[in-house]
């Protein structure tokens, strides 16, 4: 049964960093699938942040958040992160991590919201 747990979500001052976690279980992550992260801020549509592609070693980032997050899969703990810096107020909002198999990256970040999996999300306050 694949599960997706996120953690890590915090209120923080602008500026501040966060790590988020997604945990993965159900399936082993570096093979085979696509992972990715978005986020849902309050009256808004879902946003793709970044995917990667651990068998090919691919990863991609939307232009709002390139150069101030990084994602990147720990293998051993079969579980996905967001590294955060820099962070705004506009930052603020839900941030789920999800998932769906495949042969070849995906640069799509439109499309991860409507990954296969998703988990159910950790809020992330970003205060000026």
């Amino acid at each position: 049964q694949v599960q997706l747990v996120e953690s890590g979500g915090a209120s923080v001052q602008s500026g501040g960093s966060l790590t988020l976690s997604c945990s993965i279980s159900g399936f082993v992550a570096s093979s085979g699938y696509c992972l990715g992260w978005f986020r849902q801020a309050p009256g808004k549509r879902p946003a793709g942040l970044a995917s990667t592609y651990p068998a090919g070693g691919y990863k991609h980032y939307s232009g709002t958040v390139s150069g101030r997050v990084e994602i990147f899969l720990d293998n051993n703990k079969n579980t996905l992160y967001l590294r955060m810096n820099d962070l705004k107020p506009e930052d603020t909002a839900i941030y789920y991590c999800a998932v769906r198999a495949s042969d070849r990256t995906c640069p799509d970040l439109g499309a991860i919201p409507q990954y296969s999996y998703r988990g159910q999300g950790t809020q992330v306050s970003v205060s000026s």
